[in-house]
């Protein structure tokens, strides 16, 4: 009983500079990433419940650390393109959403159609190819 008196951080911080994104794409993503790529979070009840509140606020802070949509905007044309195709890659590996969260969440899950839009969305990022030498 007494783990429960262990604070955790359950905050949405304000949102500065969010993805603008076609309706279609923003609903994959706020459907399957926002939960831990955002300022967004939708807490759920287990998320007060240690040691479990633990591990959701850990891997929340983590999420936002590594791609938050909530600050889209403001990360440099480099950093979005290199973000995009990391979001891609993980979803094709099946890593991302995690496992654990999709037990919980089975909406969370991307079919191919929306993979398919994910990777229509990244390649809109990706740098154009230089010209060749002369």
């Amino acid at each position: 009983m007494a783990i429960q008196f262990v604070p955790v951080v359950r905050e949405n911080p304000p949102i500065t500079a969010p993805l603008a994104a076609q309706a279609e794409l923003a609903q994959v993503l706020e459907r399957s990433c926002y939960d831990c790529h955002s300022n967004q979070t939708r807490w759920p009840w287990y998320a007060s419940v240690a040691p479990v509140s633990w591990l959701v606020a850990r891997d929340v802070d983590r999420g936002r650390h590594e791609l938050n949509f909530s600050a889209w905007d403001g990360y440099s044309t480099v950093k979005k393109a290199k973000r995009a195709r990391e979001v891609v890659k993980m979803v094709e590996k099946r890593e991302m959403p995690l496992w654990l969260y999709l037990g919980l969440h089975p909406r969370a899950r991307v079919t191919p159609g929306e993979l398919e839009q994910l990777r229509a969305w990244s390649a809109t990022l990706q740098p154009a190819p230089a010209p060749p030498l002369q």
